[in-house]
């Protein structure tokens, strides 16, 4: 094999991190692979990272039209599937560090267009620490929340959710709106 992906003439093609596709009776899923894959054998076997898989997950959005026809995201939780013990970590929005949107997704690029910080532990006072900098209260109240700003219908017809827990588990999913 030269290394290129094989793919049937008619299958259409894919982007990352899309949802689950069915050609026939076969359901192809996204996954991860471990990025310390690239690295050499004996670095690989040194560190102890062997799986060859990382988690990968969806997360549980509720996405509504308010009354000027703008888009509203709300972050429920996020569900992760871990391949190396098989069980789904279903999550509230306690446990998530940060979510990002890409309001207009064009299916080659994620632009983070919106942020917003959730999750218990006083997540204000680590970013401030992190930053290194006093945020003022008004605009953190806007970053801390479960709900997103209103934003028009994306040209593409497309959004993208990206969500990062506390364990670094990190989400990416493609919504057509």
């Amino acid at each position: 094999m030269n290394g290129l992906p094989i793919r049937r003439q008619d299958a259409p093609a894919l982007d990352v991190a899309e949802e689950a596709t069915r050609y026939g009776n076969l359901v192809v899923l996204p996954t991860k692979m471990n990025p310390d894959l690239a690295m050499g054998d004996e670095l690989l076997k040194k560190t102890g990272a062997g799986n060859l898989f990382m988690v990968f997950g969806e997360p549980d959005l509720d996405v509504t039209t308010n009354n000027d026809n703008q888009l509203v995201v709300e972050i429920r939780g996020l569900d992760v599937y871990d391949p190396t013990t098989g069980e789904i970590r279903s999550s509230s929005t306690n446990d998530i560090a940060c979510w990002f949107i890409d309001t207009n997704y064009n299916g080659e690029r994620f632009f983070v267009r919106h942020a917003y910080f959730t999750g218990a532990d006083e997540p204000y006072e680590k970013l401030k620490r992190a930053l290194l900098a006093d945020i003022h209260e008004d605009a953190w109240s806007q970053l801390y929340s479960i709900t997103t700003r209103p934003f028009p219908k994306p040209e593409t017809g497309k959004i993208a959710v990206k969500v990062i827990n506390h364990y670094g588990d990190d989400v990416l999913k493609v919504y057509r709106v």
